[in-house]
């Protein structure tokens, strides 16, 4: 046989060897196997190449988290190389790499130039992988591969290794989003539907959630004709979790708000049931304020709250610090008082959550707790729900252009003779 039949026949059979290569992608992609396995057959695939009798293949993967002593490029697969690759960080060097390029330009780099040819792999002008290439003993030519030909199959695998990192991206997003769906529709049905709002007993809420679902709570219990109480909280952490953990506060408040009237044995089983719920992975700062019309009096506890502001008239104000620390942490609160305030039949409570007073203005400065004072004694006189309204204007003034950090509750109540 002639030698250019000879080499007619080789010719027909590296065409057949890659025709047969592609057939083999093509049903893996479409038989939806696992990136893993798709690497896999990547690399079984270029095995069958003549003249290839090595390779490591390496891939950016910017969704895995790590240390700063290494990049985002891991080894995914490989053979015939003289060591194991797997924990082999990819030279910085050799990022900036975009095109075919001999080893020869980095054979300073070791292990990497064992290898003859590094073929940078491309989607949408981005590099997102690279391909080691050589032979065992011998050097390995550019003519003696298929370039483009290797180049459109790994091409082929990488963006469908892609599809698959996007797909799964887009189905945990959709879960999330149901999940946000589901925590909203719970939230809303923890507040409370109708407020009272009569001349002599007034309680107004403002809330304002930073993202769909919020970690601020608030409550309104009429525990019978003489009795009510009033509840602001805040669940570290946002979202489903936050959510669900709330509706169990919410649900165990209320229960047991009927059962019993002793501030601190509510208290201690709300902390207990936070703890069991969350396993130690929230936390909740609470006040909780129970008013007695019939005796003129009141008893609080401020679980590591923001302290609520009490306001006989428009000049006599006090903070109900009193209380124990925040819910959820501790086994056994570490101390718990309950604090008593007789003569109390004409008065102003307005709590709030930290998202009012650490909303900042351009400059950096917060709006802090001084500034929310000097806005309740200036509105002191106003109607109740316009309070809350200037309260806002106020503080959306002093914002200027920056956003939010938090979301915000208001919830106040007016009791007159």
């Amino acid at each position: 046989m002639s030698e250019k039949a000879t080499e007619a026949l080789d010719e027909l059979e590296l065409k057949k060897i890659e025709l047969d290569s592609l057939i083999d992608i093509i049903k893996s992609i479409n038989g939806n196997i696992s990136e893993q396995d798709l690497y896999r057959t990547f690399m079984f695939t270029l095995r069958s190449y003549p003249h290839i009798s090595k390779m490591t293949l390496y891939v950016l993967d910017e969704d895995t988290e790590v240390d700063a002593s290494r990049n985002k490029w891991f080894n995914k697969e490989g053979f015939g190389t003289l060591g194991n690759y797997r924990d082999v960080v990819l030279p910085n060097e050799i990022l900036e790499i975009h095109k075919v390029s001999p080893t020869t330009e980095f054979n300073h780099l070791a292990p990497f130039n064992e290898f003859c040819f590094l073929i940078p792999i491309h989607h949408k002008d981005h590099v997102l992988a690279y391909l080691f290439l050589g032979r065992a003993h011998d050097s390995l030519e550019e003519e003696d591969l298929d370039l483009p030909f290797i180049q459109a199959l790994s091409d082929i695998i990488i963006v469908a290794v892609e599809n698959k990192k996007l797909a799964r991206k887009q189905k945990i997003q959709e879960t999330f989003n149901r999940q946000l769906e589901i925590a909203s529709e719970v939230q809303a049905l923890l507040l409370p539907k109708h407020l009272p709002n009569e001349d002599k007993f007034s309680v107004v809420a403002s809330y304002y959630p930073h993202h769909n679902v919020g970690g601020d709570y608030y409550d309104y219990i009429q525990i019978n004709k003489n009795e009510f109480l009033l509840c602001v909280a805040d669940v570290s952490g946002k979202g489903f979790p936050a959510a669900i953990l709330m509706s169990n506060f919410q649900a165990a408040l209320r229960t047991m708000a009927r059962q019993t009237t002793d501030l601190k044995k509510i208290v201690e089983e709300l902390n207990h049931l936070i703890i069991q719920n969350s396993g130690g992975g929230h936390f909740i700062t609470a006040f909780f304020f129970l008013y007695n019309k019939r005796q003129k009096s009141a008893i609080y506890i401020n679980a590591g709250h923001n302290s609520p502001i009490l306001m006989l008239n428009a000049h006599q104000t006090q903070y109900l610090e009193e209380g124990t620390t925040i819910l959820g942490t501790f086994d056994k609160l570490p101390f718990l008082s309950v604090a008593t305030i007789n003569e109390l039949d004409d008065f102003l409570i307005f709590c709030y959550t930290d998202g009012f007073t650490e909303t900042a203005a351009e400059d950096g400065e917060e709006f802090g707790e001084e500034n929310l004072l000097a806005g309740v004694k200036e509105n002191f006189d106003h109607s109740h729900q316009e309070l809350h309204e200037r309260l806002f204007d106020k503080l959306h003034l002093f914002k200027g252009n920056n956003p939010y950090p938090d979301d915000i509750t208001l919830l106040s109540c007016r009791v007159k003779r």
